[in-house]
């Protein structure tokens, strides 16, 4: 584990292994721990470099609003940290969401792009809406608000399988300070559109979606690769692809990455 300090708060992350770097960027309520066995994976072929960005896991709070160009220029403070000049990015989710905005800030840095359960899409009026009623839970009894919302991130037939899975998951979200909370919520509900990046990006991209994803429901988002070089994979499952189909997602992105010149 390593700290950098940025904007007077420590970002902290992690960097392992050698060869061309991977960036693996966690999701709304995670820490980068969640990528604790891809990590190790990757790392053995790859430099993996994992990051707690802001206002989540050992990574201070910038301020009330993280917009994921704010999240993209954290990571790219890394990145610099390190000399790193091109890397591929994998996020889960939000984590995608700052993977595209660092890939519109800083084209040139990007080999490739992983979007595990994740979209080029802003937030819809409704999804919006949706944020606002979140911000007021979070506010109202932050705990309540975790515990239930990462059940909610498993399809219904996953959830007592993977019961263990998602306890742990809860233990570590509840160290998410609200602030932390209302800042990523805020940040995700503003964020820009960013499908042009799939249809005209040089480098190559892999969609992840879920075909009983609750929170990226797969009929709403699978349009956006039409007319793209985009790979696709669809699970059967929910928005956790990375424990509900974990070797299957393992195969598939150490394939991608393979093909990565």
């Amino acid at each position: 584990m390593k700290q950098l300090v940025y904007k007077n708060i420590s970002i902290t992350y992690t960097d392992a292994g050698k060869g061309t770097a991977i960036v693996l960027l966690h999701g709304f309520l995670e820490n980068r721990g969640m990528w604790d066995y891809f990590a190790a994976e990757y790392a053995k072929k790859y430099r993996v470099i994992t990051i707690d960005l802001l206002g989540h896991g050992d990574t201070g709070c910038l301020g009330y609003v993280h917009t994921m160009e704010d999240q993209a220029d954290a990571v790219h403070a890394i990145l610099q940290e390190l000399r790193i000049r091109k890397a591929v990015f994998m996020g889960h989710s939000m984590g995608g969401y700052v993977a595209l905005a660092f890939a519109e800030l800083y084209p040139d840095m990007v080999k490739g792009i992983i979007l595990q359960n994740s979209t080029s899409l802003a937030d819809s009026d409704e999804r919006k809406a949706n944020r606002d009623r979140a911000i007021a839970a979070v506010k109202q009894n932050a705990t309540a608000f975790v515990r239930m919302s990462i059940a909610n991130l498993f399809s219904e037939e996953n959830r007592e399988k993977f019961d263990r899975e998602i306890e742990q998951l809860r233990n570590e979200a509840v160290k998410t300070p609200v602030q932390g909370i209302v800042a990523a919520l805020e940040g995700m509900k503003i964020r820009k559109d960013r499908e042009v990046i799939l249809h005209f990006a040089p480098y190559p991209i892999l969609l992840v979606l879920g075909q009983k994803d609750q929170s990226l429901v797969y009929a709403d988002h699978i349009d956006q690769i039409e007319g793209t070089r985009v790979k696709l994979v669809t699970y059967p499952d929910g928005h956790m692809a990375h424990i509900e189909d974990r070797d299957a997602l393992l195969k598939e992105t150490l394939e991608f990455l393979k093909a990565i010149k």
